[in-house]
């Protein structure tokens, strides 16, 4: 698992005693809260990305598309099928991704916004590396044959599992 929510049992504060830890990545780099008040959680509260030594940034998603962007990005990590790619530019993810369905939230993560897109059985999630980094592009199958949609994309992949 890369990234993890974690049980409300291990639910801790911050470093600060501001912000309510519910989720870390699983090198213990960044973690994910909500602001910590006496009166609770408001209803899809706003959910806070932070490495241990920057301020802390807001998600583009409340916490309900938040866990719903997780789901995605666990299910393309860790499916048994993968095909990844780590340097492409716009115009091959529009090509890789023209024959997906585009996920309708906003970019996950702060750190390199990354957008989802399905097919049968496939989960694809392409991320902004930002500057001369580009793109880069994991999909993750429940079935090799999953990823027959990307076969064809005008792409080297550093790893292709179809």
């Amino acid at each position: 698992m890369q990234n993890r929510i974690l049980p409300v049992a291990k639910h801790q504060t911050d470093p600060k005693g501001e912000m309510l830890v519910f989720g870390e990545e699983n090198q213990g780099g960044f973690f994910w809260s909500l602001l910590w008040t006496l009166d609770g959680p408001e209803a899809d509260p706003t959910v806070w990305f932070r490495e241990y030594d920057e301020p802390p940034i807001a998600e583009q998603e409340p916490l309900s598309g938040f866990l719903i962007q997780v789901s995605f990005y666990e299910a393309s990590m860790g499916a048994d099928y993968v095909a990844l790619s780590c340097q492409l530019t716009a115009q091959q993810v529009d090509r890789l991704t023209e024959r997906l369905l585009p996920v309708s939230l906003r970019p996950f993560w702060p750190g390199a916004p990354t957008r989802f897109y399905v097919a049968p059985g496939l989960v694809l999630h392409v991320s902004d590396g930002g500057g001369d980094n580009g793109f880069s592009a994991w999909a993750g199958a429940t079935h090799r044959s999953a990823l027959a949609p990307l076969a064809d994309a005008p792409i080297e992949w550093d790893q292709f599992d179809g």
